[in-house]
């Protein structure tokens, strides 16, 4: 069944606040889009809306992590992680504490709010900032199983969401793991790494390599990453591709090739993503394909690069 992130993340807050009552959940005057308004409906009392005011909202969120609860902040990517930037450094990731960015509106797919809200360097900010980890689940259960986990996983952590629906990668038998990948499918030559809604595009693109068979896994855990999985396929496979709808810069691509880097390991990286530019106004598929991230120009862009 197809479902948003986002819309996975407010029906799992929901139960979330019930079931756990050290759990705050803030938002900045964006709960029906954020879909904090789910936790509202059923504990009103430890929904706060702090209103257009990101960095005020950050810093409360900070406070009430600081007296012992666990705070989830929402609101877009733009600014949470924009926005707020200062505040997360300083008031959350500085003194380590326990509060969870769940950023939505993420990437190009918001579609026609067009560049100045759609983010495509959260996850450069926010990875580089020292004890923030930060993840980006592909389905809707990979988002309820995230957005259980942080809740026990002590320090800041930023979890990127979307908009657009998606189609569901997992069952309920998948159960997500703190910084390991997941491989979807067994191939060669040539592995797919990808995050967020990539993941379905690269099924999809797999689906239309006659001329080659590609392993295709799922990176959710961005930071952490699983560099040994990283190490292992680099060894394997004659090329890696990294598959992000974010910047290159900073991005996925970036935080696989740095962890080759150090290593005597020439396996080459293609990484497939925005490249220094911003996103435009326009409906999500043809945003995704003007950008090259749709199935059909990542088989093109794999082939031109084999070439």
């Amino acid at each position: 069944m197809a479902m948003a992130t986002r819309a996975a993340y407010g029906k799992t807050l929901a139960k979330l606040v019930q079931e756990n009552e050290n759990i705050v959940v803030l938002d900045a005057d964006l709960a029906g889009s954020t879909k904090t308004a789910d936790a509202k409906a059923v504990c009103p009392e430890r929904h706060f809306d702090m209103g257009i005011a990101e960095g005020n909202m950050m810093t409360v969120a900070a406070g009430l992590a600081a007296s012992g609860k666990i705070a989830y902040a929402s609101s877009f990517a733009m600014f949470a992680a924009g926005r707020a930037f200062e505040q997360v450094r300083n008031s959350i990731c500085y003194p380590n504490l326990n509060v969870k960015i769940c950023a939505t509106h993420s990437g190009i797919s918001v579609g026609e709010d067009g560049a100045s809200h759609q983010s495509v360097e959260d996850i450069a900010i926010m990875r580089s900032i020292p004890n923030m980890k930060v993840f980006q689940p592909c389905d809707a259960k990979e988002t309820e199983d995230i957005i259980r986990a942080v809740a026990n996983i002590e320090g800041p952590c930023y979890v990127r969401l979307g908009r657009a629906s998606v189609d569901d990668v997992y069952d309920d038998n998948y159960k997500w793991e703190l910084g390991k990948g997941s491989i979807l499918k067994e191939g060669t030559k040539v592995c797919i790494l990808a995050t967020g809604l990539m993941v379905q595009e690269c099924l999809k693109a797999s689906k239309e390599m006659d001329d080659f068979d590609p392993t295709i896994v799922n990176i959710s855990s961005i930071k952490p990453i699983d560099k040994d999985l990283i190490l292992k396929l680099a060894n394997s496979h004659d090329v890696l591709v990294t598959c992000e709808e974010h910047s290159v810069i900073g991005g996925l691509g970036s935080a696989v090739a740095e962890v080759l880097a150090p290593t005597r390991i020439g396996c080459p990286v293609l990484m497939i993503g925005l490249h220094d530019e911003f996103g435009q106004s326009g409906k999500p598929a043809d945003l995704m394909k003007h950008y090259h991230l749709d199935a059909c120009s990542i088989v093109q862009t794999i082939h031109e690069f084999l070439k």
